[in-house]
């Protein structure tokens, strides 16, 4: 355990001993070991002994003591008014923090006041505005084992989003973490280690929790039977682990998040699969540093959204993309549909721009956290929910007429809000200006009372001027000493019999009348029991909201598709997409671009491509810079972009339905895990042999780079043979490796294509045009001068090139003659002969990437 956490060792041996506040401060940490406790002493938030330390160093503020009469501790402490932004720091730094607040009135106190722990506040339990980004979930996981099954759970404490799936193997549930990148995990015993990836807080929690019986009861208590939503034990178990927590981090037995009313299952198989490296590959959601500026993402060109929820919600369909025909095409009517109606998508554009983020709104609400400005949001959100069902009227496709339809305008909770809360409420809830008049007729008696009486008060100044005949005579208030009037002292002569002397300044006497005294027990009774009744109403009204969270989520959701489906017909109409084909045989693309890179650059050059059944496997060859990255990228992008509903941008295309995107793109290492380039290469090309169906597309780049020559065609030329005979799956291989290119004359199902270069006088450009064939050339050097190495360089390697051509031509007539003086030493000739005899004998297509590059390694070492 972190020094920091726990209960301060420089207490621990004292407990008896120390003031009571410093025990209570101990007990808290004791109950709340894995947190940095932040301990309310009247403004402030305090830290004491380690922590203190700890605090201090991170946050940069300043570290002082505490001494009393048990001994002198460090201390440092924080202004509540501005607490969120020093928590985000200590979240970055890789801490939770329980916020113990004061529950009890230090007014009322007949000791030391009583504190508790209100939130503990963890990167995946956020629900503080200020802490989210408003167009991101922000996911905390629970991972489970059971009798060889996996759990895994994932819920958006903001937003109420609760999904559960379960697999029966660990590379499925990291496939299924990657996809929702959660910021914080717990994991259950037996949990396997590796699934979560870098800088996801993971937590080994409470076993209680994920027992199955505790898990059950408590699944059970919020949705009903497990078994109605949950198929199998470790799927119970991790979700109901992820209750318990997020009830912890909510403050205990009090925290229930009575806002959650759907819990989702849902089958990995019923989504295309993207795993980490699919996702970072193909820059779905990371942006990439090109030269050093920040280069866009996918999901960057795509969000057109007006709104936060229609943000989420487009990463969410990002994340899975659709293998269901049925729904793909269902978004694809409504896309079609918008794209070709300008008028509706800017008019439904314009309203959602109102909208208000109803998921996080309705969070709060539920978490008695939402402040009366909060519920006037939600009202500005359901006033225009009428509008956008309106604009949806004449919609002819079937989700777009569904979207209507869920569309509830809500009108008692909009009256409600619109009758008891004022339209420019005060942000503090303790000091009134929340409820409109009218809305009570006790509240309106009291606010009354309370405006005759300072009615009376207003008046008395020109009444007792008029009386005493002191013009400079005045009537004011303040908190300490209350209503007064001031007479200088010059005037004192002129001060009636029934003044009461209530205080003495430097130049004149403050003064108060037994009937000012009566109006001003009457205006702060009156205004004290007004704030009072206030805070009771406006509570009210919060818990009625409240109860109608289930119909409020279920119009965000709706909210949320149509701003997506609105986004993806404006990306559509204004970049000239098509609709794409899905559910056929063969990858038939015409005039495809690449949805990022045709934003970036000056021109782009479509390029075509063609994958059938009979011939799945492409091996693409041309110079560096020539464009081979961005087509095989492009190819796939098509793909996620057709089945998660959105057209295309292409001329045409057509596409089958593909389970899974693999890519094996670029060269990284795993410098912590202790794994070189071609390590962590032939680890992701495993996974791709094992797991790729002929439903997949596979994007292979320079595959056997990172060893020798000869061991790297090898295995390249390995591994599109067994693609090819064995999987079955549509596969563009680039390589720079040519000897491969004969791979298409050995293969039925494999095909040449290259990119083009044309040279004149010296000089090489690159056309970016794919062609059917190989390539002839790599025009390395070419590439090197416009890179910009030095003209020296370039000129020696051209000599170095024609060097070397001229030595193997030498090499080839002397073979005969070597190979004669070779057979001399019978010793090495047996042994080269072995391994010629081993080699010959393999069956390289039966192998994977590890045996051969493993093989290899034996027979070279054996030579």
């Amino acid at each position: 355990m972190d020094a920091a956490l726990g209960p301060p060792q420089a207490m621990a041996a004292q407990r008896e001993e120390l003031t009571p506040m410093m025990a209570q401060y101990h007990d808290l940490c004791a109950e709340y070991d894995d947190s940095l406790v932040l301990f309310q002493v009247g403004d402030f938030y305090e830290l004491f002994c380690e922590a203190a330390e700890t605090a201090a160093r991170i946050l940069e503020i300043a570290l002082t003591k505490r001494e009393d009469s048990t001994g002198t501790y460090p201390m440092a402490g924080i202004p509540i008014d501005s607490a969120e932004s020093y928590i985000e720091s200590l979240l970055e730094a890789g801490y939770r923090v329980a916020v113990a607040d004061q529950v009890e009135d230090p007014d009322e106190a007949s000791g030391v006041v009583e504190r508790a722990v209100t939130r503990v506040v963890t990167p995946g339990t956020l629900t503080e505005s200020e802490l989210l980004r408003s167009d991101d979930n922000n996911f905390v996981a629970a991972l489970a084992h059971d009798d060889g099954s996996y759990g895994v759970a994932f819920l958006d404490v903001s937003t109420g989003d609760f999904v559960a799936t379960g697999t029966g193997t660990r590379e499925t549930v990291r496939d299924e973490v990657a996809r929702f990148d959660p910021a914080e995990a717990i994991v259950g015993p037996e949990a396997p280690e590796g699934v979560f990836p870098d800088g996801c807080m993971v937590t080994g929690y409470d076993p209680e929790a994920f027992a199955a019986d505790a898990a059950r009861e408590r699944v059970t208590d919020y949705f009903g039977s497990p078994e109605t939503h949950l198929a199998g034990r470790a799927e119970v178990r991790a979700c109901g682990a992820l209750l318990a927590y997020a009830e912890y981090t909510r403050g205990g037995e009090h925290g229930r998040l009575d806002y959650l009313n759907h819990l989702t299952r849902y089958d990995p198989r019923e989504y295309m699969v993207l795993d980490g490296v699919a996702l970072r590959s193909l820059e779905l959601f990371e942006r990439r540093s090109v030269h050093g500026s920040e280069g866009a993402a996918l999901v960057d060109v795509l969000d057109e959204t007006a709104c936060a929820l229609g943000g989420r919600e487009l990463k969410d369909w990002l994340r899975r993309p659709l293998v269901d025909r049925e729904r793909i095409e269902a978004r694809l009517d409504a896309v079609e549909e918008l794209s070709e109606d300008p008028l509706t998508r800017d008019t439904l554009r314009g309203l959602l721009a109102d909208v208000y983020d109803l998921e996080r709104l309705v969070s709060r609400v539920s978490r008695r956290r939402a402040d009366a400005r909060d519920l006037r949001s939600l009202k500005a959100t359901l006033d225009v929910v009428p509008e956008i069902r309106a604009g949806l009227d004449d919609a002819e496709s079937a989700l777009l007429r569904d979207l209507r339809e869920r569309l509830d305008g809500l009108a008692d909770v909009r009256d409600l809000i619109g009758e008891a809360i004022q339209q420019d409420p005060e942000r503090e809830l303790t000091e009134g200006g929340i409820i409109a008049d009218g809305y009570d007729e006790r509240l309106d008696e009291l606010r009354a009372t309370e405006r005759e009486g300072q009615q009376w008060i207003d008046d008395l100044e020109a009444q007792e001027r008029e009386r005493t005949g002191v013009d400079s005579l005045k009537v004011g208030h303040n908190s300490v000493h209350g209503y007064y009037i001031e007479v200088t002292n010059p005037n004192l002569d002129a001060v009636p019999e029934n003044y009461e002397r209530r205080q003495t300044l430097k130049n004149s006497e403050r003064f108060v009348t037994p009937a000012l005294k009566e109006r001003e027990e009457e205006i702060l009774n009156a205004s004290a029991r007004a704030d009072e009744h206030e805070l009771d109403l406006f509570r009210e009204v919060r818990r009625d909201v409240g109860e109608a969270a289930e119909r409020i989520q279920n119009v965000a959701d709706a909210l949320a598709v149509v701003d997506v489906l609105v986004s993806l017909a404006s990306v559509a109409a204004q970049y000239d997409y098509c609709r794409p084909e899905v559910g056929g045989n063969a990858v038939e693309i015409a005039g495809g671009r690449h949805p990022v890179v045709e934003r970036t650059v000056e021109s782009f050059v479509p390029n075509d491509l063609t994958l059938t059944r009979d011939v799945p496997v492409a091996v693409i060859t041309g110079p560096n810079m020539s464009g081979k990255s961005t087509y095989m990228r492009q190819a796939a992008l098509v793909a996620v972009l057709a089945q998660l509903g959105s057209f295309v941008p292409a001329e045409s295309a057509s596409l089958p339905l593909v389970d899974r995107v693999f890519t094996r793109v670029g060269a990284s290492d795993d410098i912590a895990g202790g794994r070189s380039t071609f390590m962590v290469e032939m680890t992701e090309l495993s996974d791709i042999l094992r797991d790729a169906t002929e439903d997949s597309l596979v994007v292979l780049d320079e595959v056997g780079r990172g060893t020798s020559t000869a061991d790297g065609f090898a295995i390249a030329r390995a591994i599109t043979e067994h693609v090819h005979d064995e999987v079955g799956a549509y596969t563009l291989f680039a390589t720079h490796h040519h000897d491969l290119t004969a791979v298409a004359d050995d293969l039925a199902g494999a095909k040449n294509l290259h990119f083009r270069a044309e040279r004149e006088d010296g000089d090489v450009t690159f056309v970016h045009e794919v062609a059917e064939g190989a390539a002839t050339a790599s025009y390395g050097i070419e590439v090197a001068r416009e890179a910009g190495v030095p003209p020296s360089v370039v000129e020696r390697a051209r000599e170095l090139v024609v060097e070397n051509a001229e030595n193997a031509a030498v090499g080839d007539d002397a073979s005969e003659s070597t190979a004669t003086a070779a057979s001399a030493d019978g010793g090495r000739a047996d042994a080269e002969s072995d391994v010629l005899d081993e080699l010959a004998r393999l069956n390289l297509a039966e192998m994977t990437p590890i045996e051969a590059l493993t093989t290899l390694n034996r027979l070279q070492r054996e030579l």
